[in-house]
């Protein structure tokens, strides 16, 4: 991991900091920064996402399609998680921490839309920084790879009609038409962008390709942790009046991590696939793509709204929580392993 990624919770930590400070210090230039909006689409985060989002996915070879038979069992693991237990799970812990359990300590004009933000969280699959977590637990990265871009082609075409079916069970009312636009914009676009670019780069040699995304992958840092800037800037007031709720949106998606990627371990474990395909897939599991999740919560709700904060929560314990997995299913890699000697 480079510096940013390795201190990624820091980062995000004093972006907090300054976000807040300056909202209460200039909070009309922050007005007028939100007001820079077209069809729901806030243009400086726009641009920003764009930074964020495209040069990770142009680390995305989606030929690697072509490659998912190798580990069928492994990718439907990981396709079943991320899917069909993910998303529905946290909107249950939503549902349970957030309308029920928190309700008493949180503001009621914003429970809905923190339960939306961390819908939105769960419903967009880990794409670059989990090859970061496969790598650390030396990981199959034919596997990984294959995994990640068919999550990419699986959310261009399941990510709306996800989102909006999970919001409508939980009786909140979406805009079709805005959410289409954020998966055009923040998931069809890039694609077709970081490929292009992915593609001009590698006609050029493998050499300028490593080059070029050892470089980019700073503004994508930097272009988050400006995005994050702006949205506590927004948040601030609130965070101020009730500095709990962070702590409390904390809750479901740390419970929703662990049970996830123990999900996807142990069910490797029981099909028998090998640990270093059972690593990445319980990552890839629980981990999620915040970037992704954060500009749809700008655009369907806006800056100062619970969905936004509830997706940033996500960037803040993203971090040290994956950190945490990896070192859990490399230290239980001797468990592992006897398991399937037992079941062999």
């Amino acid at each position: 991991m480079n510096l940013f990624e390795r201190y990624l919770s820091v980062w995000v930590f004093l972006c907090i900091i300054i976000g807040i400070s300056l909202g209460q210090l200039f909070p009309a230039a922050f007005y007028w920064i939100g007001s820079l909006e077209i069809a729901h689409v806030n243009l400086p985060v726009g641009i920003l996402i764009w930074v964020m989002i495209i040069p990770m996915l142009v680390k995305v070879d989606f030929g690697a399609l072509s490659d998912v038979k190798q580990h069928v069992k492994g990718i439907g693991v990981t396709l079943f998680v991320n899917w069909f237990v993910k998303p529905f799970s946290m909107a249950l812990l939503g549902w349970i921490f957030i309308r029920h359990l928190f309700a008493p300590y949180l503001p009621a004009d914003q429970i809905d839309s923190y339960i939306a933000g961390l819908i939105l969280l769960a419903a967009a699959p880990c794409t670059a920084m989990v090859f970061v977590w496969s790598r650390l637990t030396h990981g199959d990265p034919l596997f990984t790879l294959s995994q990640v871009a068919l999550n990419d082609t699986i959310m261009i075409f399941a990510f709306a009609p996800m989102v909006a079916f999970l919001l409508g069970i939980s009786a909140i009312t979406v805009p079709w038409d805005t959410l289409v636009t954020s998966v055009v914009l923040y998931i069809l676009i890039p694609v077709v962008l970081a490929q292009l670019w992915r593609r001009a780069l590698l006609a050029r040699g493998q050499n300028v390709f490593d080059a070029m995304m050892g470089k980019v992958g700073h503004y994508s840092i930097i272009a988050l942790l400006a995005t994050l800037v702006l949205l506590f800037a927004f948040q601030g007031e609130a965070i101020i009046k009730q500095p709990l709720i962070i702590a409390l949106l904390a809750v479901p998606i740390l419970i929703q991590v662990f049970f996830n990627s123990a999900l996807a371990y142990l069910l490797n474990r029981a099909i028998g696939e090998k640990h270093n395909i059972a690593c990445p897939s319980a990552l890839i599991g629980a981990s999620n793509f915040f970037e992704l999740a954060v500009a749809a919560a700008i655009s369907l709700f806006g800056f100062q709204s619970g969905a936004a904060l509830a997706t940033v929560v996500g960037v803040l314990i993203e971090v040290p929580v994956m950190l945490l997995v990896v070192k859990i299913v490399n230290q239980s890699k001797g468990w592992y392993q006897e398991g399937l000697k037992e079941n062999s």
